[in-house]
């Protein structure tokens, strides 16, 4: 069964036809169209795989550290009926772990030293059910926090900063003084360093120190745990866990999940991907467009070819269907070559990133600035078929002016010098 010849007119005036010097000269200006579109799509398939990986990869760091769901008392004060809320979000078929918590703020200080700190409270034995901290802490650290024996963990960051390491003394100085016939005295406890952890998040390696819950509940006199953090199976759907839970949970309470805790942070970062891929879409849509000078020439270069096929009886409808084939082939094969392009870098940038900075000598990402070592890379279908799709379109829409200017053409006009 032969092909419309709509279709083969285009696919051989996308290939240039006779091989006459003019013609070379737009098959050449097709493949420039064609690469310039390919390069297009495989930039914001590349630059948008990068930005996901980099989100990705602080997500995770923050998430050792930070719980994806927290209960916690409207007031600050111990949680009423600990123990029964608890038991009911265990229950959500979601949650995979569940571990009571004391949050306050403090100082901590070393000689002259000091420095504002979270004070969290945790049951060392629950606290790997809910975070990676664990995994993220010296050996033995977490271990090492017996009830009644006052021992700190601190963050790497917030540990050097008050030059202190295993074994040495700081002192907490918690909110809220003591009330006595000379005054009020702030509350002081001197606790011993058991460990400190990285979690490569800045924010909470320098600002965030772990003590047991019943020294914290002693040092800021309350009754218990403040709150409860929760680990569910799929981090991505917090949010609607966090309405159900709040909907179905015992108690009056706030409940918070990890996208609300750090709304800002993920704001900004959906922002920079939104912008960066409206100015990357600019770029296919400039080589999209430069379709409309390529198809320009093309029916120029044809008008004798078109003058002779509307006098043998083809329509205006086949002419323009014959430059719309040929757009659109340059647009196709461009967007395909750019999809396999970005591809073929976004999953292998962890190889190719380093043999670039092998070969100029340098590093795109120094690790004691950056905290990442690697250039990290996620594509997502998400971003991937938007991409093709609005490059389509664009060549598609970038091939109905000139494939409309060729149906016009008058054959008597086009045949006159002939």
């Amino acid at each position: 069964m032969s092909l419309p010849y709509e279709l083969q007119l285009g696919w051989r005036y996308t290939r240039a036809g006779r091989a006459t010097r003019r013609n070379g000269f737009i098959s050449f200006i097709s493949g420039v169209s064609m690469a310039g579109i390919a390069l297009g799509v495989a930039a914001l398939i590349i630059v948008l795989s990068v930005m996901n990986g980099f989100q990705k990869e602080v997500r995770d760091r923050m998430l050792g550290v930070v719980s994806h769901i927290e209960i916690f008392s409207r007031d600050g004060q111990a949680l009423a009926d600990l123990d029964a809320i608890m038991a009911a979000a265990r229950k959500h078929p979601e949650v995979i772990g569940a571990a009571p918590y004391i949050a306050s703020q403090a100082l901590v200080a070393r000689g002259e030293d000091m420095k504002g700190v979270l004070v969290r409270g945790i049951e060392p034995k629950l606290e790997p059910e809910v975070t990676d901290f664990a995994g993220t802490a010296q050996k033995g650290a977490l271990e090492r926090l017996v009830p009644g024996e006052f021992g700190i963990v601190l963050g790497g960051e917030l540990a050097r900063s008050l030059f202190v390491r295993e074994g040495d003394q700081v002192t907490l100085i918690a909110p809220g003084g003591q009330v006595t016939p000379a005054g009020v005295v702030p509350r002081l406890k001197q606790f011993t360093v058991m460990g400190t952890f990285e979690s490569g998040h800045y924010e909470y390696d320098s600002a965030l120190a772990m003590i047991h819950e019943q020294d914290a509940a002693k040092v800021f006199r309350l009754e218990g745990p403040t709150g409860i953090r929760l680990k569910l199976k799929d981090l991505n759907i917090a949010r609607e866990v966090a309405d159900e839970l709040a909907a179905t949970l015992p108690g009056q309470f706030l409940i918070r999940d990890w996208t609300r805790q750090n709304k800002t942070w993920f704001a900004a970062v959906q922002v920079e991907k939104r912008m960066m891929f409206i100015i990357l879409t600019l770029i296919v849509a400039v080589a999209a467009f430069n379709l409309v000078s390529t198809l320009v020439m093309t029916v120029t270069d044809k008008r004798a070819d078109i003058a002779i096929l509307r006098t043998l009886g083809a329509s205006p409808k086949s002419i323009m269907g014959i430059f719309v084939v040929q757009g659109a082939m340059v647009g196709v094969i461009g967007t395909l070559a750019g999809l396999g392009l970005g591809l073929l870098v976004a999953y292998n940038i962890d190889v190719i990133v380093p043999f670039i900075e092998r070969l100029l000598h340098t590093r795109f990402l120094p690790q004691d600035i950056y905290l990442i070592s690697r250039m990290p890379s996620d594509p997502q279908r998400g971003d991937i078929m938007p991409i093709t799709v609005i490059s389509l379109v664009l060549a598609f829409v970038a091939t109905l002016y000139p494939s409309w200017r060729a149906s016009r053409v008058n054959p008597a006009e086009a045949l006159r010098y002939e």
